[in-house]
């Protein structure tokens, strides 16, 4: 799988367009907050054999784009986490919930297909992702993953977590789903939805707000 960043909007949001080489199918992974995405991959030649929209969670810079995404690639199916459909239906007001701005004008996409934790989605063919719920930033934040990559959304950071203080989030539940993160395989790259890379091992090794995963760890070896 090619995974190429896409950096996009005020809030820096990472988009990832994900491509199959075997068969040039693509995947979009979260959209940005407006048309930005569409026109990169408008511009892109050639033009990309988008099949997949995943949403990683709903918060308006990550999903308010997708209503241009459709009206450009039509055909690409959109997922999204089913425990985050109310923080969906809420992205309009999110705006001003969440940061005290003007209320999100922009249209709301499509929901195709909602994913629950433990499935696979399928993209095109025998390409597949898994999907890892991690709620705590939103109640319904999820993870896609295969043997190489997590795209984990704002569940983890180089360095960080996502935030826990808005309305919606739980912090009880961000620190199970760090455990239940951290039971993956290390070596996986985690492409997150904001800042660089890294992967599940650095972060447990340096990560500051992982020290509790860390402790919990050590003394499952020990024992």
């Amino acid at each position: 799988m090619k995974v190429r960043c896409i950096t996009l909007g005020s809030f820096q949001v990472n988009a990832y367009l994900l491509e199959d080489p075997a068969t040039g199918h693509c995947a979009v992974i979260d959209t940005g907050e407006g048309p930005q995405l569409a026109r990169v991959l408008a511009e892109i030649d050639p033009r990309p054999d988008l099949r997949a929209i995943l949403l990683t969670h709903a918060h308006f810079d990550h999903a308010g784009g997708l209503a241009d995404l459709q009206q450009a690639f039509p055909e690409a199916i959109a997922w999204l986490p089913v425990l985050e459909r109310p923080m969906y239906d809420l992205l309009p007001q999110q705006g001003s919930m969440l940061f005290g701005m003007p209320s999100f004008d922009r249209p709301l996409g499509r929901i195709d297909r909602e994913v629950r934790d433990g499935e696979t989605v399928d993209i095109s063919g025998d390409w597949r992702l898994r999907f890892l719920s991690t709620p705590g930033h939103t109640p319904g934040q999820g993870c896609y993953y295969d043997d190489t990559y997590i795209f984990v959304g704002d569940t983890l950071f180089a360095g960080g977590i996502g935030r826990t203080d808005f309305p919606m989030s739980d912090p009880e539940l961000m620190e199970q789903s760090l455990h239940r993160l951290m039971e993956l395989p290390g070596h996986l790259l985690v492409c997150s939805g904001h800042g660089p890379a890294t992967t599940l091992d650095q972060e447990l090794k340096t990560n500051p707000y992982l020290s509790g995963v860390r402790r919990r760890k050590q003394a499952a070896s020990r024992s």
